[in-house]
């Protein structure tokens, strides 16, 4: 029925949104991002682009699971699902009918820093999707029966997603163990104990708080012109009252780490072992000027690709991997990680996949990366980024995610200004500042022949 952020935790997933969330911003080549706000609050951005008929509409709302209330994790995921149910004026299913009617997508997703609902549809059903959103905004009817019904779906999927998964339930006590205050160390779909209990009053609550206009901002991606965009929102969305100022999302502050961790998780249904070791560091939104953009070039040159380090060093030279990257999550509310894994190949010791891994960072700590070096990577990354302007709903997520995390259009469009000034000793800088390994996270899958090795 509908997706699911957890799967951001995956490499390439987390890669993907990465490069999304911080590419440039001209939107294709035919026009100007326009952004502005309803009387209500609620916050508008619309990115032109001719090139076919069809147009990415997308309502994210700065609520993720990081600001569910004590004992109630799993809410903000929850609600996602219950967003689809009947409304006062729709029954439950006739949205997605009309999308489907006229051959069009739908979807939803829920992270730690928000949750979206996205339709592509022709430019002719445009202001039809707003309506619907807009009534389920705040039309939505709760009962019981509705609240049963889809917790029992949820605690299925928390079943066949984390529980029966290695990989997934390794990774739940990773983010448990590298987070020790933060609330991204509480899983996105919940712990199983508090999901069981959630109930109708704790859905309504959630409801009435977060989901408002002046909580809200609407993308709008592909064949359509910004002032008529403006006037369909207003008549749909603009109708919303506006809710309650909410109060600024301060959550609890990461302390000084000063700790080495591990955690191993054995099991028979692993064949191959991996690791992957993380850090806290600075997000865009928590980073000092600079550090952000230099901690993306530090995961494109260490571990970006078939051209990083990290690949051509253990699975072209060496043979020993299978796969070896690095990553930066970058758009995060508050501060995020930074992370490098591998694979064995062949009769390889994950031990010397590890050791190979370790010390291509502790060359970079010593010596730095060449400037020829960083070009190529500024020029890979910022190309790649390019690229991704080629997809509507690439775009959508590009400015949806970053203005849900603190940040604004401007940073969208100056990103790419910023990436090419980021200079050696920069980079050099931040893996020598946060790429620690006595202050890491390391987390291990072995198979179950491995234990106690």
């Amino acid at each position: 029925m509908t997706s699911m952020g957890i799967g951001l935790r995956a490499a390439l997933l987390v890669g993907t949104l990465a490069l999304a969330t911080t590419a440039p911003a001209r939107a294709a080549d035919d026009g100007e991002v326009k952004d502005f706000l309803l009387d209500n609050g609620m916050e508008v951005v619309v990115i032109p682009d001719h090139r076919a008929p069809i147009v990415t509409h997308m309502v994210w709302y700065k609520i993720g699971s990081a600001d569910e209330p004590p004992g109630k994790s799993g809410i903000a995921h929850f609600f996602e699902h219950l967003m689809f149910k009947a409304t006062a004026n729709h029954a439950a299913g006739e949205f997605d009918r009309a999308v489907s009617e006229i051959g069009g997508s739908n979807n939803a997703f829920t992270s730690y820093d928000y949750t979206a609902f996205h339709e592509t549809v022709p430019p002719s059903a445009l202001e039809q999707m707003m309506g619907f959103e807009a009534d389920r905004m705040r039309n939505l009817i709760l009962t019981d029966d509705v609240i049963k019904t889809e917790r029992d779906v949820i605690l299925e999927e928390r079943r066949s997603r984390i529980d029966s998964n290695p990989q997934a339930v390794l990774d739940e006590e990773v983010d448990a163990t590298l987070w020790q205050n933060q609330p991204y160390r509480i899983p996105v779909i919940g712990w199983m104990q508090e999901m069981e209990q959630l109930n109708r009053p704790d859905a309504k609550a959630f409801y009435d708080n977060y989901y408002r206009p002046n909580n809200a901002v609407l993308v709008v991606a592909g064949d359509v012109e910004p002032d008529a965009v403006k006037a369909m929102a207003e008549r749909t969305y603009g109708k919303i009252a506006r809710g309650p100022d909410l109060r600024p999302r301060i959550r609890p502050i990461e302390p000084e780490q000063n700790t080495r961790r591990t955690v191993t998780l054995t099991d028979a249904r692993v064949s191959v072992p991996s690791f992957s070791t993380q850090w806290v560091v600075p997000s865009y939104h928590t980073a000092k000027p600079g550090e952000a953009e230099a901690l993306d070039l530090l995961a494109e040159i260490l571990g970006g690709g078939n051209r990083s380090r990290l690949y051509q060093e253990l699975v072209v030279k060496q043979g020993i991997a299978s796969d070896a990257a690095a990553y930066f999550q970058g758009t995060m509310l508050d501060d995020t990680n930074f992370t490098v894994y591998g694979t064995p190949r062949g009769d390889a010791k994950l031990a010397d996949v590890e050791a190979s891994v370790d010390a291509e960072i502790a060359r970079i700590v010593k010596n730095g990366v060449s400037d020829d070096e960083l070009e190529r990577a500024k020029t890979r990354y910022v190309r790649s980024m390019i690229f991704a302007r080629d997809k509507q709903d690439d775009m959508a997520n590009m400015y949806g995610s970053t203005l849900t995390t603190g940040g604004n259009v401007k940073d969208v469009q100056e990103w790419p200004d910023r990436i090419r000034k980021v200079t050696a000793d920069e980079v050099k800088a931040v893996a020598a500042r946060y790429l620690v390994l006595d202050r890491s996270t390391s987390g291990y899958l072995l198979p179950q022949q491995q234990a106690g090795n």
